[in-house]
């Protein structure tokens, strides 16, 4: 999933080579602003040529396409044997991950752009209408019932029974939702255009707290250790603390917005700017660590693997970055702009690019 894990994270297990070289690329025919999930031997990713791709991971050959109406930016969620997608057509589609068949659909009042996420709650209907795929039952936990959060532009966060696409409950906030809700410790947190941070009850959509940020926040945060992390529009990148809605710190460099969700380590956040900047801090207070500079923007997400930070740029390179230093590893020219988030799986990189194609990156074949 977008990120890696409910909390949207951004950090991947494993180790990635010195020196990636391509091995396989796949052509759309738009701009593929997705960001790839990786599950097993399959890569699946959407393109602004409105389909959702199913991905060899291998060898990058298509295993199927699914065409929707509008185009793709959403970055797919893969659980339970289903594909979770958003469109620019106002729908939340449900496929089947081995043949893309649609399971379900859900229309919205708006487009979706920001990605799917999700969570398990103790089944509240009668067992008898569960199916295989919707929960697991154990000793312990009993039945579970998994459930799939997706904010909109029509300005809610909507809550859906994932084997269904029945709402289970909605939030409405007062503008646009472009990132995707993070999750952790029983609530969602997500920004927006309102320039608020809603915290959310998982158990019924209630509003727990809110914190007037006063900045459109487009991007997505990171959860970590009852923490939310995130950029907005007004050229600040903040730290919150969800229990007493305090601001902790806030970092501020040029005025430039933040775009870009971040990456969490255990001592250290790294985020990417309009300001053509890489930017690690301090996690305790916000200091800056170090800070790389690229040619372009930088929109994409970067990604923690081990000791290197992969992240693609408006320059139209992928940059792969020393955790310790900020010095640069290795770059890769695509020649268009970046504006995917990388994955990465299995010491290998799949992200997207505007010139419409899928890469993979990884160890040079024996």
């Amino acid at each position: 999933m977008f990120r890696g894990n409910p909390a949207l994270q951004g950090s991947a297990t494993g180790a990635l080579p010195e020196k990636p070289v391509l091995l396989w690329s796949f052509k759309t025919q738009s701009p593929v602003k997705s960001s790839a999930a990786i599950v097993a031997d399959r890569v699946f990713i959407g393109s602004n040529d409105r389909n959702l791709y199913a991905l060899d991971f291998a060898t990058g050959k298509k295993i199927w396409a699914c065409t929707n109406g509008g185009a793709i930016e959403s970055s797919p969620l893969v659980l339970n044997g289903k594909v979770f997608v958003g469109s620019s057509d106002a729908n939340l589609y449900a496929l089947d991950a081995a043949s893309g068949k649609q399971v379900w659909k859900y229309e919205t009042g708006d487009k979706i752009l920001g990605s799917p996420n999700w969570f398990v709650t103790p089944l509240t209907r009668p067992t008898s209408t569960l199916s295989s795929s919707d929960g697991e039952r154990d000793g312990v936990r009993g039945v579970m019932e998994t459930n799939v959060l997706i904010g909109s532009y029509d300005f809610k966060l909507h809550c859906l029974d994932a084997a269904t696409g029945k709402s289970n409950w909605v939030f409405e906030s007062s503008n646009y939702i472009n990132g995707s809700p993070a999750i952790a410790d029983g609530v969602a947190v997500f920004g927006g255009c309102d320039g608020q941070l809603h915290v959310v009850s998982l158990a019924d959509g209630s509003q727990s707290t809110s914190n007037e940020i006063g900045a459109p926040i487009a991007a997505s945060a990171a959860l970590a250790a009852g923490r939310a992390y995130f950029g907005h529009y007004e050229n600040a990148f903040l730290c919150v603390d969800l229990k007493t809605s305090s601001n902790l710190w806030k970092f501020s460099d040029r005025k430039f917005p933040f775009f870009s969700s971040p990456a969490v380590t255990s001592d250290r956040v790294l985020f990417g700017g309009r300001d053509k900047m890489l930017h690690c801090v301090n996690r305790a207070d916000g200091k800056s660590v170090w800070s790389f500079a690229t040619r372009g923007k930088v929109d994409s997400s970067p990604v923690v693997c081990g000791d290197k930070v992969v992240v693609g740029s408006d320059d139209g390179r992928l940059y792969l970055v020393s955790l310790k230093d900020g010095k640069e590893l290795w770059s890769y020219e695509l020649g268009q702009p970046i504006d995917s988030s990388p994955a990465v799986a299995d010491g290998k990189i799949v992200i997207g690019c505007d010139d419409g194609s899928v890469y993979c990156f990884g160890a040079k074949p024996k």
